[in-house]
């Protein structure tokens, strides 16, 4: 939780106001460090020991964030040859890396052979492209397969696995691609399966968890060769709207123990677990920052016009994803303790309706210079919103 310094939010132990003045400008994304941190720690007090945490980056690549959990996890996933840069250029060695993802062109995969990077096989073409860039190279690829399993996961906020899918290669398809692989001069690893994200009902994802443990260790069965690493994916979800409850994790970490000690070690002694996160770890740690820059009043309704908008916070304008839009949560950053209240809604500075922070939001009175903060900001937030639309200045990020 964000603290408050008399009247004020604040970050990392930072007043908002005067962070404000040290970033120099508004709008922009903080991130507090020590809610990071101290996630981390959580996860890892509940999570079996024998289990490796892995950051994905694609929730917030800004470098000091990846810089600072460099520090904290076992592994970096990437998803493209950029995040893999940003991921080597920290201490994290390149055999702790994963590349996944559709669509990797040769260039990148080249790119991860090169670095030794462990690229996660989407599809037998990308597994062709990986053995032509080894050979090319005289490098032997470090690979994995990622599964799309024969199930979904219900209560995921986004599904991807089972049924048809652009991720990884159909269950019942890996047992013969894997036999065309076998000449290949390929350093098989393992197995990957992801099959949702953004998930808050721990029965669900203890559920999912057992699935994939049996679908990954009926396919290293098949395998017949010793498997080294089994990404078990991750969806660990958190609260944005007003009705979600917080992930319980203790019952997720109590299955995953059982999982390990009774499942997965028999059968596989030194193979690598791996959990794979991203938004679990960072979502909740930022906020976005932006400043009234306008007060209307409209046949009856008030806006707060702000500096800020859609083009940098997609998700919480309600076009990242939401079939009914739901507001996240919102303060006035500098009346923190004020018990008056109004109905506003807060607005972008685009030119368009679609640009809404906050609709008929209960708010203290705020006027023209006052702060508006969005939380749940740390996760696909910049790097997930169209910032070139209408061309306004990129905000700035700050690690706090």
């Amino acid at each position: 939780m964000f603290d408050v310094a008399e009247d004020c939010l604040a970050v990392g132990g930072v007043r908002l106001d005067r962070l404000a003045d040290r970033v120099g400008t508004t709008p922009f994304f903080a991130y507090d460090r020590r809610l990071i941190t101290a996630r981390v720690a959580y996860l890892r007090s509940v999570l079996p020991k024998d289990v490796k945490l892995s950051y994905a980056i694609k929730a917030n690549p800004m470098p000091a964030v990846v810089q600072h959990l460099a520090g904290l996890v076992d592994s970096f996933d990437v998803a493209s040859a950029f995040e893999m840069k940003t991921a080597l250029d920290t201490v994290v060695p390149s055999s702790s890396i994963s590349f996944a993802g559709p669509g990797k062109t040769a260039i990148e995969l080249a790119q991860a052979v090169a670095a030794g990077v462990t690229i996660e096989m989407e599809s037998e073409s990308e597994a062709s492209r990986i053995i032509e860039a080894g050979n090319r190279l005289g490098i032997r690829p470090r690979v994995a397969l990622r599964v799309n399993p024969n199930f979904q996961v219900k209560g995921s906020g986004m599904k991807m696995g089972g049924g048809p899918q652009q991720f990884g290669v159909d269950a019942e398809e890996v047992p013969s691609l894997l036999e065309k692989l076998a000449s290949a001069d390929l350093d098989f690893l393992g197995f990957h399966v992801f099959a949702g994200s953004q998930n808050l009902h721990s029965d669900i994802l203890c559920e999912a968890l057992s699935r994939n443990v049996e679908l990954l260790l009926d396919l290293s069965g098949k395998y017949g060769h010793s498997v080294r690493y089994l990404n078990l994916g991750g969806g660990f979800g958190i609260p944005y709207f007003e009705k979600d409850r917080s992930l319980d994790l203790v019952p997720v970490g109590k299955r995953l123990t059982e999982l390990v000690e009774n499942t997965i070690r028999p059968l596989l002694p030194g193979a690598k677990i791996v959990i794979e996160l991203g938004r679990y770890l960072v979502g909740e740690s930022g906020v976005y920052v932006t400043r009234v820059v306008d007060r209307k009043v409209s046949r009856g309704r008030v806006y707060l016009v702000v500096d800020g908008g859609l083009h940098h916070q997609l998700a919480a304008s309600g076009n990242f994803g939401q079939v009914i839009r739901r507001n996240y949560p919102i303060v006035i950053g500098n009346k923190m303790n004020s018990i008056e209240r109004e109905i506003v809604s807060v607005v972008g500075c685009l030119c368009t309706p679609l640009d809404l922070l906050g609709d008929n939001v209960s708010l203290p009175p705020a006027d023209v210079g006052d702060l508006v903060v969005v939380f749940q900001a740390g996760a696909y937030g910049l790097t997930a919103s169209p910032t070139a639309f209408l061309g306004h200045p990129m905000p700035p990020e700050v690690l706090v």
